[in-house]
């Protein structure tokens, strides 16, 4: 009711409820309310909104006009928290920037906060807001609690930070994620009545991380007439739209890959079972088959259709990297005849790969895999980088995922990626040149990438450089309409191969079985680009707890360690801990990329913060 009252106010309303009107009569009395000719407006002192409480900062989302936000100090929220309904008052601010305090609460929205306990006080984790209760806390220095926002009464204990094992709840709990954990029912059978294509016979191969449990994709090469076969899982057969597992999997939109552990977006009975290319097993496939020209390096015409295979193998990257690097070891009659369309495969890729990467790009990148022990501690860090068994799966699946945007109609879904503006490649310039590269703007934005990279190729930074031109980029999302990739070099782009652990490869195979696009395909698109964002952010916020407590526990320890971010004086570690990132306490301006030793002085689990000192 309030709430109501106060949008007929902003929107100058007068037509007040009797009981409206006793409200208001006491808003008057406290000057929050002017009348004037018998016209009420609220006092230009005052501003009413909700609270939107960010890692800095809190917000008051004006109720009027979101150009009259304002930024508010978290010691002037006065009790109020994320969500609620509040009347600010504005505080005289000699330096001109409006300041406001909360006055009243309005409509609080009951909630979980997470905190912890620290000196028989309750801190937020997020924003480490000390909450103001009167309440005594019962509980033990560095509990980690659920308190109910309005009561700050606990609700559930989770544990105590001590425990590396809280730290999943605690991101989780952050990010609101924690939905995750619900059992959903599965009733999943294979029972098509329809006539599929039955390719059985076929050698299919998977070829994943030798920890995967969940397998998307599948191939097939036919060297003879330069047939690509790639199976994709036919998820769609047993997620039907509009199910309780389909309204979760669009919630999700992806799965969630911690260290050590999934957190799949399909139930495990379908993600790691009935949906999942397993060996010897009859599966259900939706399946390309793309007809190739080797010598032109292009694609005659492709099909797509249901199917039914059986992978016959399963490989890991790493065994096909030995294949690949002509380091057979022992094998079965049936690998080596697996083996014997591999080769040659990848030769095609390779070819494929190299006309690709006339307008695409190749960045030189490697990934940390935090590898932890039964504690939930960091045990060792693997270093990943694309070898040829990754890059040959990797082009088979960008030929998939290209032929599946060509059949989609002008409104579907893809896999967009904007050129950069001029802005952020003369910064680029800028940045690079500042390390000794001598780059130039050339005629267009490819080919000063390429430019950069060619002059970087004999340098000893050019993973980093790499890393600079990636951040120079627009984010990589997805759309209705069909604006080409640009990092890929791609005109037309979607996600096909994937649909186990993405929504929008599941929503692609729909559109091309019904040839039907959903009427809200734009919020379907714009809502998994912002879950894909956040749940990767939860997983760095999971993997710099990770980072954070091994730190707590080598406290003096002296570490390798390059310049990462040398506005705010971060250093990541190599080595030892490879990917850990230290703030430095006696920064001096040091050059980007760097190279530093450094000593563990302090790191804090919550915040995630490690600070070292330049020896």
């Amino acid at each position: 009711m309030i709430k109501n009252l106060f949008i007929k106010l902003v929107n100058n309303s007068q037509d007040f409820t009797e009981e409206e009107r006793i409200i208001l009569n006491e808003f008057i009395k406290d000057d929050v309310v002017n009348e004037k000719e018998n016209k009420l407006e609220l006092n230009s002192k005052y501003r009413v909104g909700t609270i939107k409480v960010q890692k800095n900062k809190a917000v008051l989302e004006d109720l009027d006009n979101e150009h009259k936000n304002l930024n508010l100090d978290f010691e002037q929220l006065n009790g109020a928290y994320d969500g609620d309904f509040v009347l600010a008052k504005r505080v005289f601010n000699p330096r001109s920037k409006i300041k406001a305090k909360i006055v009243k609460v309005f409509d609080g929205n009951r909630s979980d906060i997470l905190v912890y306990v620290k000196n028989d006080n309750y801190f937020t984790i997020k924003e480490n807001i000390m909450l103001q209760t009167k309440t005594i806390i019962n509980a033990n220095e560095g509990d980690v609690l659920l308190v109910d926002s309005k009561s700050l009464e606990v609700s559930q204990n989770l544990g105590n930070i001590s425990d590396a094992k809280i730290d999943e709840k605690i991101s989780t709990i952050l990010f609101k994620e924690d939905y995750r954990y619900k059992k959903l029912d599965v009733d999943a059978k294979m029972d098509d009545t329809n006539q599929r294509v039955d390719l059985r016979e076929l050698p299919f191969c998977t070829i994943d991380p030798a920890s995967a449990k969940d397998h998307d994709d599948a191939i097939y090469f036919d060297f003879i007439e330069n047939i690509l076969y790639v199976a994709i899982a036919d998820v769609s057969y047993f997620v039907k739209e509009g199910t309780e597992i389909d309204k979760e999997a669009f919630k999700k939109s992806v799965s969630a890959y911690l260290p050590g552990k999934v957190l799949p977006m399909l139930p495990g009975e379908l993600s790691e079972d009935m949906c999942s290319l397993k060996e010897g097993v009859d599966r259900y496939s939706y399946v390309f088959k793309i007809y190739l020209d080797v010598e032109k390096m292009s694609i005659k015409k492709s099909e797509v259709f249901e199917a039914i295979i059986n992978s016959h193998r399963k490989f890991s990257y790493g065994r096909i990297d030995r294949v690949l690097d002509d380091k057979l070891d022992t094998f079965t009659k049936l690998e080596k005849d697996i083996f014997d369309y591999l080769i040659p495969l990848y030769e095609v890729t390779k070819s494929f790969r190299k006309k690709r990467l006339e307008k695409g790009y190749d960045f030189r990148s490697s990934e940390y895999r935090l590898k932890l022990d039964n504690k939930s501690e960091i045990q060792s860090i693997e270093v990943e980088t694309s070898s040829a068994s990754h890059q040959l799966v990797e082009e088979c699946m960008l030929l998939a995922n290209i032929e599946a945007s060509k059949k989609v109609n002008t409104v579907g879904i893809f896999r967009i990626h904007e050129e950069p503006p001029f802005k952020a490649i003369s910064k680029l310039i800028d940045d690079v040149n500042a390390l000794g590269i001598n780059a130039k703007l050339q005629n267009d934005v490819h080919d000063t990438i390429t430019h950069i990279q060619e002059k970087a190729k004999h340098s000893s930074l050019r993973e980093e450089i790499d890393d600079l031109i990636i951040h120079a980029q627009t984010q990589a999302k997805y759309s209705s309409r069909n604006l080409g990739h640009f990092g890929l070099g791609f005109k037309s782009y979607s996600h096909f191969t994937s649909p186990i652990r993405r929504y929008s490869d599941l929503v692609l195979h729909r559109i091309l079985k019904s040839k039907q696009t959903p009427k809200n395909i734009d919020e379907i698109c714009e809502h998994i680009s912002i879950q894909e964002r956040k749940i990767d952010q939860m997983v760095w916020d999971y993997e710099d707890r990770k980072y954070a407590r091994w730190a707590l526990k080598n406290i003096g320890l002296e570490l390798k360690a390059r310049i990462s971010d040398n506005e705010r004086g971060i250093c990541v570690t190599s080595g030892q801990i490879p990917g850990a990132k230290i703030h430095i306490e006696n920064y001096r301006g040091q050059v980007l990329f760097s190279n530093v030793k450094v000593i563990i002085k302090s790191a804090d689990i919550i915040s995630k913060v490690i600070i070292g000192k330049i020896k």
